[in-house]
């Protein structure tokens, strides 16, 4: 009765929520083949990492979850399809008989008011199109990468699984794919092919992608693949400290211009950098865990370096992790709806705002721009528009700016607060030569600003997130 009381109210929480006006449009790789599109707008991804949605919410947490994320800016979710073969929702209802992904336990009827009818794909079908009423996308990982490793999904069955996917979600608008799922793509490769393969053949028209383990990329095995569309980098969990000095630890950019410089050219983001909130290293005891400066800073890294977009995780969310209830992994210890206001996620917005306030498609990534560049923690990220420029300096230490790359006799200079979205006037110079800039407060860790340089001649409208 109570399992029956809980799928009332949460349709009631449902039906009360407004929906937007129109459900998002495809996602498309943009002309340059480094950005995407939304009906032919550009569209910058502002993702969440909610890997253990589907198993470990009822229909009215699940509410309570996209509302939320919504409300702070974000505009995808990161969801995993089967994280195990024997994989069940809230609902007692298992995703797979016998564990076998090329059968999908599909029951007849949908009803979630009557016993035994409400199946996995039914509540995955409900997840799909209320995320798409609310103006979310959902990047799916079709199977989590242990199933492949483990043999339970094979040669033999990916065809049937992919085919049934593709079939099932392919006319909803709001769908991306991210084959593999935290593995390596040299192992297994034949069945992520054939996965990546079917779905795309019978589903052309959406995005898909590899998620690949920490500290590679997609590029790296698939990047040719006919069906991935852009790469994903997983950064990782790692400190400097945890790896050696040649090693890419923290450093996501370098993936990312990486993967700029490819050809044919594709698009590139950060899929799974540092979660804020979680160990340093994911797996040893003792150790620090990530911040919301550090989530900043992976983000603002991925962007300046020429990413289309971020994803960003908080540890007790990604895996909806309720004490007494969960086994925690990686030390969770919060309540994943408490932890939906951790201070990283409140400000992934004011990345997204600034981004779209200028023409996005013709931002590239330009290093030349900072004339006294450190390493680590110094480092300054900039990329430009024709008629704008950012740099990005994560401890705010003084850096010198070789103007004259972007448009205008003169520029307007600020500084812009990746913390709270404030904006603080610098002043109007002379558009060549170099200049030094000192951004407010004392040089630290997590004293992050942006400085913006605008071509004088041209307003822009204030950093607003767009509807």
């Amino acid at each position: 009765m109570r399992v029956g009381l809980t799928i009332i109210a949460a349709l009631l929480a449902a039906s009360a929520t407004p929906a937007c006006a129109q459900a998002p449009a495809p996602l498309k790789v943009a002309a340059n083949g480094h950005y995407l599109e939304a009906g032919g707008r550009p569209f910058f991804w502002m993702g969440d990492t909610g890997w253990l949605l589907l198993g470990r919410l009822t229909r009215e947490e699940t509410e309570q979850y996209l509302t939320t994320r919504k409300r702070q800016g974000f505009n995808l979710i990161q969801v995993m399809v089967l994280h195990t073969p024997q994989m069940t929702n809230r609902y007692d209802a298992p995703a797979l008989i016998e564990g076998d992904p090329g059968r999908p336990r599909v029951t007849p009827g949908k009803d979630p008011a009557r016993p035994g009818e409400y199946d996995y794909w039914d509540h995955l079908d409900w997840l799909v199109a209320r995320a798409e009423a609310l103006g979310l996308y959902l990047a799916l990982v079709p199977a989590w990468g242990s199933l492949a490793d483990e043999g339970a999904l094979n040669d033999r069955n990916a065809p049937l699984y992919g085919r049934f996917l593709a079939e099932r979600y392919r006319d909803h608008s709001n769908i991306v794919w991210l084959n593999g799922g935290d593995t390596r793509a040299e192992m297994r490769s034949t069945v992520w092919e054939s996965l990546g393969a079917t779905i795309k053949r019978h589903d052309p028209g959406h995005l898909m992608t590899f998620h690949p383990i920490g500290r590679t990329a997609s590029s790296w095995q698939f990047h040719t693949a006919p069906w991935l569309d852009f790469n994903m980098v997983q950064s990782g969990h790692r400190s400097y400290a945890q790896e050696g000095p040649s090693a890419r630890a923290e450093d996501n950019w370098r993936f990312i211009a990486e993967d700029w410089a490819r050809l044919p050219a594709k698009p590139a983001i950060d899929g799974e950098p540092s979660y804020e909130n979680i160990p340093y290293g994911l797996h040893e005891p003792n150790q620090p865990k990530w911040a919301a400066a550090d989530a900043r800073r992976y983000a603002w890294w991925a962007v300046m370096a020429g990413a289309f977009g971020h994803t960003y995780g908080e540890n007790n969310v990604m895996q909806m992790f309720v004490p007494d209830r969960d086994k925690p992994s990686f030390e969770a210890g919060r309540l994943w709806s408490t932890a939906l206001a951790a201070p990283g996620a409140n400000q992934m917005r004011h990345l997204r705002r600034l981004i779209e306030s200028r023409p996005m498609l013709e931002r590239v990534p330009d290093q030349a721009l900072i004339r006294d560049n450190g390493v680590r923690y110094e480092r300054v990220l900039a990329s430009r528009g024709k008629r704008y420029a950012f740099a990005y300096a994560y401890t705010g230490r003084p850096f010198t700016m070789r103007l004259g790359a972007i448009s205008g006799a003169r520029v307007t200079a600020s500084w812009y607060s990746p913390r709270d979205g404030s904006v603080a006037k610098i002043g109007i110079f002379a558009n060549r030569g170099e200049r030094r800039f000192d951004p407010p407060g004392d040089t630290a860790p997590g004293n992050d600003w942006v400085l913006v340089l605008d071509d004088a001649a041209t307003t822009f409208p204030e950093p607003a997130i767009a509807p």
